[in-house]
């Protein structure tokens, strides 16, 4: 193992390749090399990321092969769709983490349902908590980090699925989410004006783009033929995500729903089955990579329902690849990241 990995994160002026950097100076075996973005090339850093003072001065790059050639690790937090070009001409040795959607899903016919322009093919999935993934992903140069609600949503309903208390049929998911899932491009209804004191639903109805990713993640889990109700929600906040899950569990009591939930996570450094009666919180989970979770059974409607929370930006993105990076590199998993939170 070398003593500093040499990482560049590609559009680092969004809100995903910020939160990459701000991890990623906190990382004792990584040293910080090209910071590249498209529009804000020629910026100084400072005056775009102005929360990691140890860059201030840093002139941003513009986001070519070039720039991020040299590099041990490249972290791409570039639009959908854009990372596939770029990744294809960089050395096979380099370790790429897209934090895009280029390369979630196996099925092409799911891409070209959800996203414009054609399949990228598929890369090794970095959700470590799935069973039998950090093997794959200890041996990966190339790692599609998932997608804040799927992480939320699969980490809520993976212990059913895979100890067999669900089959993944009638999957209902509500999730809330803060406006910086959203990106940082300019929307109205992300303005301030809007989006204070307001709660609103969108993407209603099957249309979600994360909805296939979610599918494909519980046939891994073992359903065969999944059929889920997704629904997202626009919540004032910046950060955060809170999924709360349901799914048909007839005869199940919820204390055998928690112990099993308690047994398939007990060596988890990220993710926190609460006690029975604490529910998690996004403000509990705020600039950590920790997931809070709670597993209980509504006994009049025969359903498990399991609520997660995350933060979208760190364990819902940008924590999430520098957990598969440490894993990748052979490094202790938990190096960079934190499970404490930020409180109030």
């Amino acid at each position: 193992m070398r003593m500093k990995y040499r990482v560049a994160v590609a559009g680092c002026t969004g809100y995903a390749g910020g939160e990459a950097v701000r991890l990623l100076l906190g990382h004792p075996a990584v040293e910080i090399g090209a910071l590249t973005a498209h529009g804000n090339a020629g910026a100084r850093w400072g005056d775009l990321q102005a929360h990691c003072p140890p860059l201030a001065d840093r002139l941003v790059q513009e986001t070519t092969v070039d720039n991020l050639a040299g590099h041990d690790v490249v972290v791409l937090a570039l639009p959908h769709g854009a990372s596939a070009a770029l990744a294809a001409r960089l050395d096979p040795d380099v370790l790429v983490l897209d934090l895009g959607a280029d390369f979630r899903l196996a099925q092409a016919s799911d891409w070209e349902e959800f996203y414009d322009g054609p399949h990228s093919g598929v890369w090794p999935y970095g959700l470590p908590e799935l069973p039998g993934q950090r093997a794959v992903l200890a041996q990966a140069r190339r790692i599609a980090q998932p997608g804040c609600y799927p992480t939320a949503t699969l980490l809520a309903l993976a212990p059913a699925l895979a100890e067999g208390l669900s089959d993944g049929r009638d999957v209902v998911v509500v999730a809330a989410s803060g406006a910086s899932g959203a990106g940082k491009s300019p929307q109205p209804r992300l303005l301030g004006a809007e989006l204070m004191g307001s709660v609103s639903a969108y993407a209603v109805g099957g249309s979600h783009r994360h909805i296939p990713e979610i599918a494909q993640g519980l046939r891994w889990l073992g359903a065969p033929d999944p059929n889920l109700s997704f629904t997202p929600l626009l919540a004032p906040m910046s950060r955060g995500i809170l999924a709360t899950c349901s799914v048909p569990a007839p005869g199940l009591t919820a204390e055998e729903a928690q112990r099993v939930y308690r047994r398939f996570y007990a060596d988890e450094p990220f993710v926190q089955v609460l006690p029975p009666g604490q529910w998690p919180t996004t403000a509990a989970v705020l600039g950590s990579n920790n997931v809070q979770l709670q597993v209980t059974v509504d006994r009049r409607a025969a359903r498990l329902v399991a609520v997660a929370a995350i933060d979208n930006l760190t364990k819902g993105t940008a924590g999430g690849a520098v957990q598969c990076l440490n894993i990748a590199l052979g490094l202790d998993e938990t190096w960079g990241l934190s499970t404490i939170g930020v409180a109030p």
